[in-house]
């Protein structure tokens, strides 16, 4: 089913800790919009201080601000781009059909990605047939292959012959599989991320840190395990489920979890910046917001950009 956006898709998002949600969600109720989220962690019910999850965010003068793809799956469940893409795809036609505005939002860099890059993704399962068929060609041959399977904009797949191989075999499975290929709809992105000078994000991360901490969060993870949730699995979802599910199990201390905790979230956010600068580098044009602007500001600024303003 082909879709053409009536509007454009609205994007907000930045490092961990600048108040995301809370533009989103004003935005949105702003302009008649609906939130649609962007986080790997947020889909997963019961996972709650743990993945930085603020539904009051969305209550705004007593009113709940439709949201999107937040608790969507259960722990332990998979979930990964593929799915988003999927979801983020369907939540969004049926944003649009009933002409309302969307609003993605969200930090995950890959997702936000996944979402505005305009093609659909799939994935690929591996075929060994192939791959034997084509593990005895010269890089000449495979590359000639692929030009005829799709036009080369780069040279990234043709330079390491496993990649110019698994190219291969994902345009063939595609070309097999066309059903699978949705058309895309036209989305028009438009990309917003709010930016805080580093030591004030910084401390916005430790502050946000110990104000989870105190709402709950250690008896969150014991609860997931207590669910029957082993700790490795639970360590996969990230830093904060990490570290303090080694703190829960008696590894390390609180000092020391915290410390460790507190560090590695830092180090975090200044990934996501380098994967938005890496965005803007490929063509993404992002609007960068002032994080200390006030919050009425902020939205302003997002729906005259957009061409929302009223």
């Amino acid at each position: 089913m082909k879709s053409t956006a009536a509007c454009p898709l609205i994007v907000i998002t930045g490092p961990t800790a600048t108040g995301k949600t809370t533009l989103a969600a004003r935005v949105a109720a702003k302009c008649g919009g609906e939130v649609i989220s962007a986080d790997s962690r947020q889909v997963y019910r019961g996972m709650d201080l743990g993945s930085g999850k603020d539904l009051s965010d969305f209550m705004i003068d007593e009113e709940m601000v439709p949201y999107h793809l937040i608790d969507i799956a259960s722990p332990g469940e998979e979930y990964n781009v593929f799915a988003f893409q999927r979801d983020f795809l369907e939540a969004y036609r049926d944003i649009v059909s009933r002409k309302r505005q969307p609003v993605l939002c969200g930090g995950t860099g890959l997702y936000i990605e996944a979402a505005i890059r305009g093609y659909r993704l799939l994935k690929v399962p591996e075929n060994k047939a192939l791959r034997n068929e084509l593990s005895g060609k010269s890089m000449e041959e495979l590359t000639a292959m692929l030009r005829e399977l799709k036009p080369l904009h780069n040279t990234t797949d043709t330079t390491d012959k496993d990649r110019l191989i698994r190219a291969i075999e994902i345009e063939t499975y595609q070309l097999a599989h066309q059903d699978l290929v949705l058309d895309y709809p036209k989305l028009n992105p438009v990309i917003f991320a709010i930016w805080f000078d580093r030591k004030v994000l910084r401390q916005r991360i430790t502050e946000r840190l110990s104000r989870r901490l105190e709402q709950g969060m250690t008896d969150e993870v014991r609860g997931l395990l207590d669910q029957g949730l082993r700790p490795e699995q639970l360590m996969f979802y990230g830093l904060e489920y990490r570290y303090l599910t080694r703190y829960v199990t008696g590894e390390i201390g609180y000092e020391k979890m915290f410390n460790d905790l507190n560090t590695a979230i830092h180090q975090f956010a200044k990934r996501q910046m380098t994967w938005f600068r890496r965005m803007e580098r490929s063509g993404h044009r992002i609007h960068w917001i002032d994080g200390d602007l006030p919050l009425s500001e902020k939205v302003c600024y997002v729906l005259d950009q957009t061409g929302k303003f009223r």
